[in-house]
């Protein structure tokens, strides 16, 4: 199974308001293996970046202005996410930023149906906890000292790993999967399992109790006072 695990970051908060992706960040992950592929692209936004955006991820106006736009970058883009399920941390934010954009180059958007969000996933897995992914990061041990502003890959980073931990950890194969196979040439189909083991049949031997195993039972009981089985309360 080919996930891609992404991030996205952005002017502000909705494309309905006119706001722009600027950067997405993308990590290839493979039969929950990560295969170190990767998709990384900033994106001149063609707008001027608010004050309040710029404070977050440190993508200004200076640094954007020889950045492509979304348009000479979407066929790449698109080849590297092909097929595969894609993972996003509150997704809806990210898949309509990246939707509006596939929009304005003429593409069609991608359905939801692919996409998982983590941020619903912790929420259904820890009831009433914090869910973003710095929480979720000191939940699992997973080291953020790196991170000291939002940049698409390195949250993209950050995530798989807090999603390999909410899809049951690294040891959730137990060992039954084929570790053969090559994650980068994975066809998609199921991992083979370790054959069964065949043993010889044998008749189901029986276990009612004797005539004298149920005698010595009757004794047993008798020689206890006051039972409860007996109570007429």
């Amino acid at each position: 199974m080919r996930e891609i695990i992404f991030d996205t970051e952005t002017t502000g908060l909705s494309p309905d308001e006119g706001h722009r992706m600027v950067e997405i960040g993308c990590i290839e992950m493979v039969g929950r293996s990560l295969t170190g592929r990767t998709f990384h692209a900033y994106f001149n936004p063609e707008i001027p970046m608010p004050p309040e955006a710029e404070k977050v991820h440190g993508l200004g106006d200076a640094f954007l202005a020889d950045k492509p736009l979304f348009g000479a970058g979407v066929e790449d883009l698109l080849d590297f996410l092909g097929d595969a399920t894609l993972v996003a941390h509150n997704a809806g934010f990210d898949m309509r930023f990246l939707n509006a954009e596939l929009a304005m180059v003429g593409r069609p958007a991608i359905p939801m149906g692919r996409v998982i969000d983590t941020v619903a996933m912790a929420r259904a897995k820890f009831p009433g906890s914090p869910a973003s992914l710095d929480a979720l990061c000191k939940r699992f041990g997973v080291d953020r000292s790196h991170r000291v502003l939002h940049g698409a890959l390195l949250d993209a980073e950050l995530l798989a790993q807090v999603y390999i931990e909410l899809t049951g950890g690294r040891q959730i194969g137990l060992g039954l999967a084929d570790d053969s196979a090559d994650p980068a040439t994975s066809t998609g189909a199921r991992p083979r399992l370790i054959p069964s083991v065949q043993r010889p049949h044998r008749l189901p031997r029986p276990f009612s109790a004797s005539a004298e195993e149920l005698a010595a039972h009757a004794e047993f009981l008798g020689k206890i006072k006051q039972p409860l089985w007996l109570s007429t309360r």
